[in-house]
């Protein structure tokens, strides 16, 4: 059983899957800090200095004066500054991460060697046009020779 389970960690895509998801990982906290920390402070001064991770509706009935002050005191509400900084967030990996792939392929393009037809391995008769083997000095459907 040891065995068997450790020839299934160690498949190439299992150990492939586990670096992707590794550094996927690492790559979604620059996105979250690309969004977070350079792209939402001009989008919020453009729009008056709203800041969107603090964009919230309250269904408690109170009133507070922040989303951390609402949250703390246990009010219901609805979030959806963080849900915008979240949909940001996934739209820039999808086109960094269709950027890295179409660039990959240009590049695989590039140095990806055209495949080589193989000879063929058989011809026609000049005479009868039957399909025959490539050696042959004779038809086997016409019995004409082959030079």
């Amino acid at each position: 059983m040891f065995k068997h389970f450790k020839e299934f960690i160690m498949r190439g895509n299992v150990v492939d899957m586990a670096v992707g998801v590794i550094i996927g990982g690492a790559f979604g906290k620059i996105v979250a800090s690309l969004v977070n920390d350079v792209l939402m402070p001009p989008i919020g001064r453009l729009t008056g200095g709203v800041d969107f991770s603090s964009l919230y509706i309250n269904l408690s009935g109170t009133a507070y004066t922040s989303l951390a002050e609402a949250q703390k005191a246990g009010a219901a509400t609805i979030n959806y500054g963080v849900f915008l900084n979240t949909v940001i967030n996934f739209l820039i990996v999808a086109a960094a991460i269709f950027i890295l792939i179409s660039q990959l392929n240009k590049l695989k393009k590039r140095f990806e060697k055209p495949a080589e037809t193989a000879a063929p391995a058989v011809k026609e008769c000049p005479l009868c046009l039957s399909v025959i083997p490539l050696k042959a000095v004779k038809c086997a459907h016409c019995a004409s020779d082959l030079k």
